[in-house]
């Protein structure tokens, strides 16, 4: 399995990232998907937990990550990244969506942010 994905999708946040001091005040509702690639291949021969990525340790990563204010959802992305890297070695790749619901701005807009993939070196 070359090509082997745990996801974790649309997980729902509050709280207190942006620029405006609004924002780190009243604070906002984050949603948060995630795609690591991880070798799957032992854990789906052993149905052992050990041998994948729990996903729900992940999450208390991320978790931990967006408890931290940040201004820039792209400083936020990239500590999660940094984060899941160190603590969990076996993962190789990973795609994070992180997006703020109705951001302070004159849109008619569900959403805005940023998106990031990234490799370990």
């Amino acid at each position: 399995m070359n090509n082997s994905y745990i996801f974790l999708k649309d997980i729902r946040f509050f709280a207190y990232h942006g620029v405006a001091p609004q924002e780190t005040m009243i604070g906002n509702e984050f949603r948060v998907s995630l795609r690591l690639k991880v070798d799957l291949a032992h854990a789906a021969e052993t149905d052992e937990v050990a041998d994948t990525v729990s996903y729900a340790d992940v999450y208390e990563a991320m978790k931990a990550e967006m408890e931290i204010p940040s201004k820039l959802l792209e400083h936020v992305c990239g500590r999660i990244v940094k984060r899941l890297f160190r603590e969990f070695p076996t993962i190789e790749e990973v795609e994070i969506k992180l997006s703020k619901r109705n951001p302070p701005m004159s849109a008619d807009i569900d959403c805005a942010g940023v998106e990031m993939h990234c490799t370990k070196n």
